[in-house]
């Protein structure tokens, strides 16, 4: 059977990062699972809530901030199954969306699926702007490197572990999500994208990305194009 590693970096998340586990864990997957939490620095209680789960899961601490892209790469570190997917810890996105995001994985036909917001799945209708910023970073992204994804900024990224760990990935915040769409896309790899759910939260509730993140995105995918 095969494994699938579940990369999920944790910042200031102690009011829903149970709830997540609980959701990953019910998961209606036909892989077993690798559980993997990096807590960024957190500051609001998540870290004695991660320091009691046990062997629930691979928990790893970073003892400063250092970004959801840091994060990652020290979930990836640690990763062993054939699969790899990004969950984030704050409930926007659902895991039981995840057999959808392996299908193409297992029957062979991808090296990396997208789960997109905009293909037709449930979602709570809130920023205009994000909205929008995520339709141009797309298109951005579309022009520059030739494709035709519908959702460069999702969270929900799945991989064959072999693809995602042969590209060097340096980014240590929010530019990791572009620069891995940069990456994959350059390395022309087999890219699906398949519906998913999606249940934003507004800043009150807790959501950290703002549009000062947007300047990230785009000198990633310039950069990136051009270098590696």
């Amino acid at each position: 059977m095969k494994t699938l590693s579940i990369l999920i970096p944790v910042y200031n998340e102690k009011d829903t990062v149970l709830e997540l586990l609980r959701r990953v864990e019910a998961a209606p997957v036909s892989v077993a699972k690798q559980i993997i939490l990096v807590d960024d620095g957190s500051t609001d209680g998540t870290r004695e809530i991660l320091n009691g789960l046990g062997d629930r899961a691979k928990v790893v601490f970073h003892e400063v901030n250092r970004g959801k892209g840091a994060a990652l790469r020290t979930a990836l570190s640690h990763a062993t199954g054939e699969l790899v997917i990004i969950q984030d810890a704050d409930l926007e996105y659902d895991p039981a969306d995840y057999p959808g995001l392996l299908a193409p994985l297992l029957d062979g036909r991808a090296d990396v699926v997208y789960g997109s917001r905009f293909l037709g799945g449930t979602h709570r209708v809130l920023f205009f702007w994000h909205y929008f910023g995520n339709l141009l970073f797309t298109l951005i992204t579309n022009v520059l490197y030739d494709i035709n994804l519908n959702d460069m900024g999702t969270c929900y990224k799945a991989f064959l572990t072999e693809k995602i760990k042969a590209i060097p990935l340096e980014s240590e915040r929010f530019g990791i999500e572009a620069e891995i769409t940069a990456k994959v896309c350059k390395r022309r790899l087999r890219i699906y994208e398949t519906p998913i759910s999606y249940s934003g939260r507004t800043y009150a509730e807790g959501k950290k990305i703002t549009w000062k993140d947007g300047f990230s995105y785009l000198w990633c995918l310039l950069r990136y194009r051009v270098a590696d």
